[in-house]
C-alpha cells in the first residue's frame, strides 16, 4: 500500500510527530508514505495563515523528513511533498520552492479562491453555480501546469449534487483528468467522517470517463495510518463502482 496525503503539526490542525506516522504506516503494511503538508505561500501583507505551514517552517519540515527517510530506508520509502492550491500570482514562488528543496511531488488541494487570506473557502456552505464554475476553472488551470501529481478531494467544493448544471461543471474535471491520465483522489478522511465528499455523483462521473482513482488517507493524526478498516471499505465501494484504483503517481524528480 502507498499513501501520499499525509499532514504534520505544522499546518496547525494536525497532531503527532512525523515518526509516529511512519511507524504506524510500517505496522499497517505501507511500502511508501508521502508527506504532503499544506504548502506555505508568501503573503506580502505579513498575513499569518492558520491552516498551513509558514515559509519559515519549510527548512525544519525538509530536514525532519530527510533524516527520517534515511533512518527508515530499509523499512519504508518516504517521499516529501506539499498539498497546494492553485493561486496564479503565487505560482512562481512555488516553482522556486521546488527548485530550492528536494520536493518529490505536489498534490492539488484547492480549498480557496484567490488565497486563504482574502478568498472564499470552497468547502462550505453550499455554493451557487457561478462559484462552482469558478472552482472548476481554477482546478483545470492547475491541472494544465504539469506541477501536480493528482487532484486531492476534487469534489471538496460544496456543489449541489442533485443539480445537473453543477454536475456538468464537475464533469469537466473528470474529462481533463482522463485526458492527462491524472488520478483523482477518493478521500478517506471525508469517507470516514461522513462528509459531503467523496460524493457518489462525482465518482459516477469518474466511471463514465474511466478515471484512475487514488486513495488518499488525508492523515491529520498518526492513528489514521492504522485505520485499515476504512481503507478496505473504500476499496469495496470503488470496486462496486467498477473504478480503477492506482497507487502510481508522477514525481517532479
Amino acid at each position: 500500500m502507498k499513501n501520499y496525503h499525509t499532514h504534520t503539526y505544522r499546518c496547525h490542525h494536525a497532531i503527532g510527530k512525523e515518526e509516529d506516522y511512519i511507524l504506524n504506516a510500517i505496522k499497517a503494511g505501507y511500502t511508501e508514505l508521502g508527506f504532503s503538508d499544506h504548502a506555505p505561500w508568501h503573503y506580502p501583507s505579513g498575513y499569518h495563515p492558520t491552516m498551513r505551514m509558514e515559509e519559515a517552517d519549510v527548512p525544519g519540515y525538509i530536514k525532519t523528513l530527510t533524516d527520517l527517510k534515511e533512518k527508515y530506508k530499509n523499512q519504508i520509502s518516504i517521499k516529501i511533498g506539499f498539498e497546494a492550491e492553485y493561486f496564479p500570482e503565487k505560482m512562481e514562488g512555488m516553482k522556486e520552492l521546488i527548485k530550492k528543496y528536494p520536493i518529490d511531488y505536489l498534490i492539488l488541494g484547492h480549498h480557496y479562491d484567490d488565497s486563504d487570506e482574502t478568498g472564499e473557502y470552497y468547502g462550505f456552505p453550499e455554493k451557487d453555480l457561478t462559484t462552482v464554475k469558478k472552482y472548476v476553472h481554477q482546478v483545470l488551470k492547475a491541472m494544465d501546469t504539469g506541477l501536480y501529481s493528482y487532484v486531492a478531494h476534487p469534489d471538496v467544493i460544496a456543489y449541489d449534487q442533485k443539480d445537473p448544471r453543477h454536475l456538468f461543471e464537475m464533469e469537466k474535471i473528470c474529462a481533463k483528468a482522463a485526458l492527462l491520465d491524472m488520478p483523482l483522489e477518493f478521500n478517506l478522511l471525508g469517507f470516514r467522517d461522513g462528509r459531503d465528499y467523496p460524493s457518489v455523483p462525482f465518482f459516477a462521473l469518474c466511471k463514465k470517463h474511466n478515471n484512475k482513482i487514488i486513495l488518499g488517507t488525508d492523515a491529520h493524526d498518526p492513528l489514521a495510518m492504522s485505520d485499515i478498516a476504512t481503507y478496505k471499505q473504500a476499496r469495496y465501494v470503488l470496486d462496486q463502482l467498477g473504478l480503477e484504483v492506482t497507487e502510481e503517481i508522477q514525481f517532479l524528480r
